[in-house]
């Protein structure tokens, strides 16, 4: 081994600096970097490295495998949380609620994404916060069954229902964050939002006591509501679009905006002009239906000491005082004037409401009336009079958005039983029961042609001679090239309920329609 020199001067006179320690040449000052090498070899508490990995002790040494699975979870979970909007304190509040599920040992894998997915929805939902399951799904990257069936199977584990901490799901919340997060509501201002909020409000608390949120997804409900109004406020959106942000499916979306116009159409009946209400031309009336509904929620409970009052008795009040309005005959037109001439008539003469074709005009100046006579804030006179008999005149009363009030309150968030107890011109039985009765009268249908089918075959001399020849005398006289059979069609259903009424099965229990565990029962388990 040769001497150490200089690599900078070639001089081999070298000393050592006697603060650093370190190599240095006594002709140029060089520092000898040969020397100056010590490796760092020892435990966590040793010095560390200035470039350290991720996933690393400090010292190049990499983590024990248990060490790095709790150190990935950690990482796992912040991501999904910061994906999911979730605050600081409730990512820690799942944090801790994996903690217990999986005692401190948390995991890896797509099974642990799905557990961090379901106590989000689980904490979000304690906190009284909205987080569909549909969203969280969407982040998470599995089926919205899959997470489903993990948050029933973590509420399960830690008995979060008996112990109150897992609320009943609240439609009425959800629909109150997504007005607020819905991007096509984003231009509006503050006050507009207030306005939509509240109307939103009112008709998907409308929507819990006509039953068309009971055991539905709640996101597709919310998504027409919100399509709904933003026509209602012409508001350009497509359902398309807003089904697709909040991860909702189309085709459901469109049968829950259906579902809510039919509602509205039904109510609507209840006015002089409902049975004209359809489908087609809705929109145009929902402000009218919805000024109904609101007055009709107003309505005490009969049993309490207030006042109460019903259509007829409003518009006959009103009409009594024609004066009032100040109209002539352009505005209230020769069809509707009748109805203003009741001066020298008596009660009886009076004709019911329902009996009126009073047209949308008339009737919402009467309502407008009978609001400032209950003391409810109106526009002012002078302001209804001019622009209002203009918007008549142009028949462009969709477009005033002095037709909502806001007084109802339905219009605030209410308890369930509030909801139900509230009367809004429509008191309809949940559409799940409605079908049902439907396919159990179908069913019986069924059942009876099954059973005159049976007693032809099985007793022909009951039909009698006169039906056979009728049915040959028929046959003759039709011509040959129309001699396609359309008597009664005949399918797989038909046949399955002749099976099982040749087995003596009940017509009550073949009503219910299990006709796979009723074949299970009585026909495969005799063979």
């Amino acid at each position: 081994m040769g001497r150490t020199c200089c690599k900078s001067c070639g001089s081999e006179s070298l000393t050592r600096d006697e603060v650093s320690g370190s190599l240095l040449c006594a002709n140029c000052g060089s520092i000898i970097e040969l020397e100056t090498f010590e490796a760092h070899i020892g435990g966590i508490n040793d010095p560390t490295g200035t470039y350290v990995l991720v996933g690393t002790s400090g010292t190049g040494s990499i983590l024990p495998p248990k060490e790095k699975k709790i150190f990935e979870a950690h990482k796992l979970i912040e991501d999904l949380s910061f994906k999911l909007g979730l605050s600081r304190f409730t990512s820690d509040e799942v944090s801790d609620m994996i903690v217990r599920i999986t005692e401190g040992e948390y995991g890896m894998g797509a099974w642990f994404s799905v557990l961090v997915g379901a106590c989000a929805c689980i904490v979000m939902r304690r906190d009284k916060k909205s987080l569909s399951v549909a969203q969280a799904a969407a982040v998470v990257g599995c089926d919205d069954r899959e997470l489903g069936r993990m948050i029933t199977r973590v509420v399960d584990f830690l008995e979060l229902k008996k112990n109150g901490e897992f609320p009943i799901y609240n439609i009425v919340t959800v629909f109150d964050q997504a007005v607020r997060d819905f991007s096509g509501f984003r231009r509006l201002s503050k006050d507009k939002i207030m306005i939509l909020n509240k109307q939103g409000m009112f008709l998907i608390q409308c929507a819990v006591k006509w039953f068309i949120t009971t055991g539905r997804r709640p996101m597709p409900v919310v998504v027409a509501l919100l399509v709904f109004l933003a026509e209602l406020n012409e508001i350009d959106v497509k359902i398309e679009d807003v089904a697709g942000e909040f991860h909702a499916t189309v085709s459901t979306s469109k049968r829950r905006y259906k579902e809510l116009l039919e509602a509205l159409i039904d109510a609507s009946r209840a006015l002089p002009w409902g049975k004209d209400v359809t489908l087609k031309n809705i929109k145009k009336n929902a402000p009218f239906v919805i000024q109904y509904m609101e007055m009709k929620s107003m309505l005490k409970v009969k049993g309490q000491n207030s006042e109460t009052f019903d259509l007829d008795d409003v518009i006959k009040e009103c009409l009594r005082t024609v004066s009032d309005y100040q109209l002539d005959e352009r505005v209230v037109g020769v069809s509707n004037s009748q109805y203003f001439e009741i001066e020298h008539r008596s009660e009886s003469d009076w004709p019911s409401v329902n009996d009126m074709n009073i047209s949308h005009e008339c009737l919402s100046l009467i309502y407008t009336k009978f609001l400032e006579e209950k003391g409810y804030d109106t526009p002012s006179k002078d302001k209804r009079n001019v622009s209002g008999i203009k918007k008549m005149m142009g028949v462009d009363l969709h477009s005033c958005s002095e037709w909502w009030k806001g007084i109802s309150d339905l219009s605030k968030k209410l308890m369930l039983e509030e909801i139900l107890e509230k009367d809004v011109g429509l008191d309809p039985m949940p559409p799940s029961f409605t079908r049902g009765l439907l396919a159990n009268e179908r069913r019986r249908e069924r059942i009876n042609a099954a059973k005159k089918r049976i007693s032809r075959i099985m007793s022909p001399d009951s039909v009698g001679i006169e039906l056979v020849s009728k049915f040959h005398t028929e046959n003759e006289a039709r011509p040959k090239k129309r001699r396609r059979n359309k008597g009664e069609v005949v399918d797989w259903e038909d046949f399955i309920i002749e099976a099982l009424l040749l087995h003596q099965v009940k017509e009550e229990e073949i009503e219910k329609g299990h006709y796979n565990t009723l074949l299970d029962l009585y026909v495969f388990s005799s063979l």
